[in-house]
């Protein structure tokens, strides 16, 4: 699973240059935005996707207890962050979680 960096970055800022190893990959508007996304239970989902590597949502709602329209919806909010990825086959979406790890780097 992949170290995933992580900065906050207003859109009407420039993206900086890259500077390496610590260049965030995942950009958050704002600290709620970031607070929000990786909260404890959107990070204990990641590790659950990881972990148990669900091949359907409805498995994934059945480990988790949640309705599939609920995990559907915070995981597509994931997804547009590349947190997640979402492998769609001729039935069924399959999670993947993209990183379980995050250093955050702020100013």
């Amino acid at each position: 699973m992949k170290r995933c960096v992580v900065g906050i970055r207003r859109p009407e800022t420039p993206k900086p240059v890259a500077t390496g190893r610590d260049e965030p990959t995942v950009w958050f508007p704002s600290m709620p935005t970031l607070a929000a996304v990786l909260s404890e239970d959107n990070r204990a989902l990641l590790r659950l996707i990881h972990d148990q590597r669900p091949p359907s949502l409805t498995a994934l709602a059945e480990l988790t207890g949640r309705q599939v329209p609920n995990l559907s919806r915070t995981l597509r909010m994931m997804e547009s962050y590349g947190l997640v990825a979402l492998k769609k086959s001729a039935r069924e979406i399959a999670p993947v979680a993209l990183a379980t790890s995050f250093k955050i780097l702020i100013d």
